[in-house]
Formats: C-alpha cells, sequence, structure tokens
C-alpha cells in the first residue's frame, strides 16, 4: 500500500522551525511521505531530518513582492506534484495551499501560528492590516481542518468566523534527540537568557535598560531577525556592549544546550496588537523543560501557565524599574527558587509534545 503524502508549506527556512519540526516528524511516526517546502536564507543552515526538504531561493525576500513570488511559485510546484494533504502553515501560505487544494480537490489542513493579522509589525498600518485580514475573512471560513497554539486564539477566531479550530500548543518534546556539547557564555555574571526571533515587541529594549539596575545579571540573546541592527545599536547607546551578548542563530539540536546553562528565562512580550497579547511563546516551555525561572510579562496565555504551573514570576509592567525589580525578588528568594525548579519537573511531565501531538490525530 502506497504511503499518503503531505505536503507542508512554510514560509521561513525549516531549519530552525521547531512546531513544523516536530508536526512533520508525527506524520511521519503515522506513515506518511513529508515534503516539507520552504525557502533559502542567506544564513540557511543544512539540516538533516525524517522527512523531505525542499528550499527554493527566491529573488525577492522582504514586503509584498516576497509573499506574491512565494505563493506563486508554491502554486505551480502543488499542482504538479502528487499530494494527498496540504498542510498550510500560517496566513501568508494559505492563498497558494488554498487554491491547489479546490483545484486538486485534496484535503488542506491550516496551522495558524499567530494572529497573523493582528502581529506587531501591522500596527499602524492600515493598509497592509487590511490586506491580511480581508485575507483571514476570505480563507478561515472556509476551512474544515484547522488548528492553532492558544486558548485565546481559538476564541478570537471562533467568535468571528464560528469555524472550530482545535488547539495545539507548540510544547517541546520531553525526549528530544540533541547534540550534546558543552558550552560557556561569554560572562562570569548570573545571565538573563532570550531565544528566538528579533523583531519588534520582544521585551528587549526594557531588559537592556534594566541591566543599569541590576548589577549581578548579563543578558544572552539567542537568534535573529529585523531588528538585530537596531539592538545592537541600542546596546552602544545604552553602554552596554560588555553586559548584552548576542550568540546568533543556533540550530534547535543544539539550542537546549544554552538554554539550560542560563539563570533565569525572559517571555517579556509587549500587548503590541492581539497577535502578542494571545500568544503563548514555545521558549516559555522551553525554559519550564530547562528549569529555568521565569520572569514573564502580563499577558493572558503567558500568565495562565506560570501561575497555574507556578514557575516563574509576573512584571508589574514593561518598565525597567519593574523587570528590575522582579528580578532582584525573584534572585534572592531561595526558597521559592527551589519551589520554581519542583514545580518545573512536575510541569514538563505534562507540558510535552508527546502528549500534545496526541490532538493532533483528529486533523489527519
Amino acid at each position: 500500500m502506497n504511503k499518503k503524502n503531505i505536503f507542508v508549506a512554510v514560509t521561513n527556512d525549516v531549519s530552525t522551525d521547531y512546531r513544523v519540526h516536530k508536526v512533520s516528524n508525527y506524520l511521519v511516526d503515522k506513515g506518511y511521505s513529508v515534503t516539507v517546502y520552504g525557502r533559502v536564507l542567506p544564513n540557511t543552515i543544512p539540516v538533516s531530518r525524517a522527512y523531505t526538504i525542499l528550499r527554493k531561493k527566491h529573488w525577492f525576500n522582504h514586503n509584498f513582492l516576497f509573499y506574491a513570488e512565494f505563493n506563486i511559485r508554491l502554486f505551480f510546484t502543488l499542482l504538479f506534484k502528487k499530494i494527498d494533504i496540504i498542510l498550510a502553515n500560517d496566513l501568508d501560505t494559505l492563498p497558494a495551499c488554498f487554491f491547489a487544494s479546490r483545484i486538486k480537490k485534496i484535503t488542506l489542513v491550516y496551522d495558524s501560528h499567530e494572529l497573523f493579522s493582528e502581529g506587531p509589525e501591522l500596527q499602524g498600518r492600515k493598509f497592509v492590516q487590511s490586506f491580511w485580514r480581508k485575507l483571514e475573512d476570505y480563507f478561515l471560513p472556509k476551512i474544515k481542518n484547522s488548528y492553532t497554539v492558544s486558548h485565546s486564539i481559538v476564541s478570537f477566531y471562533h467568535t468571528k468566523y464560528k469555524n472550530n479550530m482545535g488547539l495545539v500548543r507548540n510544547i517541546p518534546l520531553k525526549q528530544d534527540v540533541l547534540e550534546t556539547e558543552e558550552v560557556c557564555f561569554p560572562t562570569q555574571r548570573k545571565t538573563i537568557l532570550y531565544q528566538g526571533v528579533l523583531n519588534p515587541g520582544r521585551g528587549l529594549k526594557p531588559m537592556i535598560k534594566a541591566l543599569h539596575l541590576l548589577e549581578n545579571f548579563d543578558l544572552i540573546i539567542i537568534g535573529y531577525g529585523k531588528v538585530e541592527q537596531t539592538l545592537k545599536q541600542f546596546v552602544a547607546e545604552e553602554k552596554m556592549q560588555h553586559r548584552v551578548h548576542f550568540l546568533g542563530r543556533i540550530s534547535r539540536e543544539k539550542l537546549f544546550n544554552y538554554t539550560k546553562k542560563a539563570t533565569l528565562g525572559m517571555v517579556l512580550e509587549e500587548p503590541l496588537g492581539l497577535s502578542f497579547t494571545y500568544a503563548l511563546p514555545n521558549k516559555l516551555f522551553d525554559y519550564i523543560h530547562a528549569e529555568l525561572p521565569i520572569i514573564a510579562g502580563n499577558l493572558p496565555e503567558v500568565v495562565r501557565i506560570v501561575k497555574n504551573y507556578k514557575v516563574g514570576v509576573v512584571v508589574e509592567d514593561y518598565t525597567p524599574k519593574s523587570i528590575a525589580k522582579a528580578v532582584i525578588e525573584l534572585e534572592s528568594n531561595k526558597q521559592l527558587l527551589a519551589q520554581i525548579k519542583e514545580n518545573q519537573q512536575k510541569a514538563k511531565e505534562i507540558l510535552c509534545w508527546e502528549k500534545e501531538q496526541l490532538k493532533l490525530a483528529q486533523f489527519f
């Protein structure tokens, strides 16, 4: 019996998208033949996976021209490949995936990694935001098989479209296959860790300013993104070059070596648009699995996890003074730190992909 072919589309370069990787491995384990379609970027990392990776180099990598080129290329790729199911990741892959699925009369599944049309980079850009909202208005009511990453986003979409989205959170594997190596941070101080995409609204500037009030801590930043150079310039303006350390892009297979080396983990996404307000960042779960006490922003989904499982503290607001206060109070409370570590050991047995992935069965 021939395996069914699932074609997975995503606009990034695949190598560091942990969610797409976990879902694809789940599908491989269930007996599907999986192809993941992404793109080649200047800093693309070569990877070897249990599924086929198809990456295209694009003429355009930003703004409208990129999305247009990506969807045109993706559409024609889909038309001429033998496919039984298409899995579209996020709204920016959906036009090509939707129309190809209709033409070929095959199943479309939609994985919404965020509340795309309400992202922070769209705030104040009325025309661009209106364009993405119209795409959601057109596509989402028509898709029968869809799921997303947080309760709040499920509720938002169901209120708007009555589309009964499922919930599959972006949680790490408890038993992951990782490369183990000894790593060192470029500092002797205690460390606060940020890992993830360097985009606006991640709470990094307030944290950098908070370092003026935190003599015992340096900030470690792992990742890349559109504000990387702006952040480095900001660090220079704050005269914090010796206290803020940019480690760049690290492959997912090696990342946990760095995560567990830190003292505290920061999840300080700011409520810049509903996408961030309703976000449930995967680094929150990464920190739990690494048993890092968490300094969290006051977002409903993040607060729900931090308070329910008692794995960190929530800042009063996003001012450097409040952030520094939360760090100092947490650092000085040895009893609380010990309790958080114990709570995280229990939480990671519950909050793991081995359990979360079982929800995917209803969509495939």
